[in-house]
């Protein structure tokens, strides 16, 4: 087992705010000089650490982790990772190196800092990093397959650097057995256009908690895609900063949940430079009792972020009862200088109206409902960009529809 990390890049704030109560690390000061504690109200607040103790045990009502099931996430949050090396597949390509280092390497921490005990519990926990970096102008693709983690706790980070001016393509593809919890940072430097997407295909019972963080410079962009489709748990949480001016961050959510299944993204967009941009677009479809997708967007425009344009949306799909989805788009403006700032969140079932047309030409109801969904999710899997991957989606996509009366 590796020895515990030094803590990381916690800023001053969060500091004083940690030695004031050390217990109640997501809790503020009252503002009117009371003895009381009031629960952080947003994101950019949250206490950091890289450092599991400094988080209090995980009782499920923390604004993080109020909708999660804690109970299964439990072995993460709080238990012993093997944080050693994993297996991997993938074919060398030009312009794209890929290593292990050390967790003393100055990359580490580059790109962000844990909100969360399971985050803390894997930094702490890893022994090596698997270093990704891309270093050409042409685009790179590369397509990283990992599976065969077997069903013991575990610890990963991964590191994707997109050196000044590069252009890349990164798939990084989850089968197999998992129960695991995970740090991905992603640097993106000045002038850089990079594309990273990560896919859930794991075995149905396997639980995935992941933490992407990501930092872009200026006038660079990255695209940021996440597919999930199959596992008992899923929850991946992406952190973007736009440090710089002109950065530019497009993020894209595609997940299908069946019955029992949780699926959970939690997204943070941090516009810190004048004139940068972001998108943010999730797009679900739940079928089956028990199935709950959970989707909170949070966008900060700071003051020193004049001129940002800036708009999230989700939508849900619910194919049958008993299934639920929470969708919460929350914004927090500093400043009156934006070039534009909106969010919106709806959640509905099939339109009778379009099963109705379909139907009136021949396609039977089982079809039509398939069509439907491919067509809701279709914007975001076409995003992905490698036509292989795209078609390997749409099929997974499809065989996981089955007839609703079907469902337990």
């Amino acid at each position: 087992m590796s020895a515990p990390a030094s803590p990381l890049k916690i800023n001053e704030g969060t500091r004083q705010q940690a030695e004031l109560d050390p217990t109640q690390t997501g809790r503020a000061p009252r503002s009117d000089g009371g003895s009381s504690y009031v629960p952080v109200q947003t994101r950019s607040e949250r206490f950091k650490s890289t450092n599991t103790s400094d988080f209090p045990t995980v009782t499920g009502r923390e604004i993080e982790w109020k909708f999660s099931p804690i109970a299964k996430l439990r072995p993460l949050i709080e238990g012993v990772l093997d944080g050693g090396a994993w297996h991997y597949d993938t074919v060398a390509t030009p312009g794209v190196s890929i290593e292990w280092v050390d967790r003393a390497d100055a990359s580490v921490g580059s790109a962000g800092v844990p909100e969360d005990r399971a985050s803390a519990n894997a930094w702490s926990s890893f022994e090596r990093a698997l270093a990704i970096t891309i270093d050409g102008d042409e685009i790179e693709d590369l397509a990283l397959e990992r599976s065969g983690l077997d069903g013991a706790p575990r610890a990963a980070h991964t590191i994707i650097t997109a050196k000044k001016h590069s252009r890349g393509h990164i798939v990084l593809h989850n089968s197999g057995a998992a129960l695991l919890a995970e740090n991905v940072e992603i640097i993106v430097e000045d002038g850089a256009d990079l594309t990273v997407v990560s896919v859930q295909q794991w075995n149905d019972d396997a639980i995935h908690l992941a933490s992407h963080f990501a930092r872009v410079g200026r006038d660079a962009k990255l695209r940021h895609v996440s597919v999930s489709l199959d596992g008992d748990v899923i929850r991946i949480n992406p952190s973007v900063h736009l440090v710089s001016e002109g950065a530019d961050v497009e993020l894209y959510g595609a997940y299908f949940a069946t019955t029992g299944q949780h699926i959970e993204q939690q997204v943070f967009v941090d516009h810190d430079a004048p004139k940068t941009k972001s998108r943010v677009t999730y797009k679900g479809a739940l079928q089956g009792r028990g199935a709950h997708t959970v989707w909170i967007g949070d966008v900060l425009i700071r003051q020193s972020a004049a001129g940002t344009d800036s708009y999230e949306q989700n939508r849900n799909l619910l194919l049958t009862d008993g299934a639920r989805a929470d969708s919460i788009p929350n914004l927090e403006i500093e400043t009156g200088d934006i070039a534009g700032a909106g969010h919106a969140s709806a959640s509905g079932r099939f339109d009778d109206e379009q099963l109705f047309y379909l139907q009136a030409r021949g396609i039977s109801e089982e079809e039509a409902r398939r069509l439907v969904v491919r067509g809701f999710l279709a914007e975001i899997v076409q995003r992905i960009g490698s036509p292989e991957l795209q078609k390997r989606l749409e099929s997974a996509i499809e065989s996981a529809l089955v007839p609703e009366g079907a469902q337990s």
